[in-house]
């Protein structure tokens, strides 16, 4: 069965409440949405958020690369020739991730409607239960603090902290929200690039000095610091998480061989789609490093493949997938929240559906 179309469009959505990281700060988001139809009429979806200050991809530049760039090369293709389509999605230009990342979920999507599945199936069946987080971004430590209580009470035991903009305010910060939460709740701590090697070390020994117990650092250097990173592991305990430096499989052979990281982020926004993210996924588990899943500012179109993903991928043992938490209008319909757990509709494709 052949691909008849791809359509794009774009829609705003707000957010709850302003989302502020050390790279930039978000009250909606724009969500670029691929319809892709067979000539049976079978639809699939897929979905982009753009992220200029991570990907570097924009709203017109994904919509632009979709439409006449990709599209072109795609259609006529049968839907069951899944690598083929992948290798042209990938090799149809250079980066453009989240472009290719919203084309390659619509593929799956059909491919799973076509023979009647859920992904997560298609993938390797279920394998995985995991509890997700919720995120605090930054912002004055009572305020941060409180938002910190609150989660608990919402039923969460994982909270992720956004830092990265002041170090000094950054140790303050974590050590007053583990005071106000206690032991009982794991925290996670991204500072997205926001600090130097030396700072990194100082701040999360000084963690470590008051038994804060974080359970990992994510991004503390940027991108392109590679020794940097390794450097930060060889001298502090916590084990130290990679993300804006994990894009492509090549990255994650670097960190791995250079034994960089404790674990890899994989977002499909970076990696282009499903299949590299299953490719960073076992190459980690070769090396026995773990994963987490996580998203950009995303809506429940992208983040439930992630879902799929997390779910079927043994060594996908982390997951940071509560964007559409933050969305105060939620268009789709198909991922289930249920306090700290996710779990999907169990229908075909991705299981996700327009709200009507």
């Amino acid at each position: 069965m052949n691909i008849q179309s791809i359509e794009v469009s774009v829609e705003k959505l707000p957010l709850i409440k302003p989302f502020k990281t050390a790279l930039r700060t978000a009250d909606e988001i724009e969500n670029v949405i691929v319809m892709l139809r067979l000539e049976n009429g079978i639809i699939g979806m897929g979905a982009a958020a753009p992220t200029v200050a991570i990907t570097g991809d924009s709203t017109e530049g994904i919509k632009g690369i979709i439409q006449s760039v990709i599209t072109p090369q795609l259609l006529g293709k049968s839907i069951t020739q899944l690598n083929q389509l992948s290798k042209i999605v990938q090799q149809s230009c250079v980066g453009n991730t989240s472009a290719k990342a919203a084309v390659e979920i619509a593929i799956y999507d059909t491919l799973c409607k076509f023979w009647n599945i859920p992904l997560y199936q298609f993938l390797g069946g279920k394998t995985n239960q995991l509890m997700n987080d919720m995120t605090i971004s930054i912002g004055e430590e009572e305020k941060m603090v409180t938002e910190a209580k609150q989660i608990v009470n919402n039923g969460f035991s994982i909270i992720k902290i956004k830092a990265g903009k002041d170090w000094k305010k950054d140790i303050e910060r974590i050590s007053a929200i583990r005071e106000a939460v206690g032991n009982n709740v794991t925290l996670r701590v991204d500072a997205n690039q926001g600090w130097d090697v030396k700072h990194s070390i100082e701040v999360i020994r000084e963690w470590e000095k008051d038994r804060l117990n974080i359970e990992l650092v994510e991004q503390p250097v940027r991108a392109h610091n590679i020794t940097g990173l390794k450097e930060i592991k060889r001298n502090v305990q916590t084990p130290i998480m990679a993300d804006e430096s994990l894009f492509s499989p090549r990255d994650a052979m670097k960190l791995l061989s250079e034994q960089a990281v404790d674990y890899l982020n994989i977002k499909l926004m970076k990696t282009g789609g499903i299949r590299r993210a299953l490719q960073i996924a076992d190459m980690a588990e070769v090396a026995e490093i773990e994963c987490m899943i996580g998203s950009m500012m995303e809506s429940s179109v992208s983040v439930a493949a992630a879902v799929h993903l997390a779910i079927a991928h043994p060594n996908i043992t982390k997951i940071d997938l509560d964007a559409p938490l933050w969305i105060k209008a939620e268009p789709f319909e198909g991922i289930i929240y249920e306090e700290n757990t996710i779990q999907v509709s169990g229908d075909s494709g991705l299981g996700v559906k327009r709200k009507r």
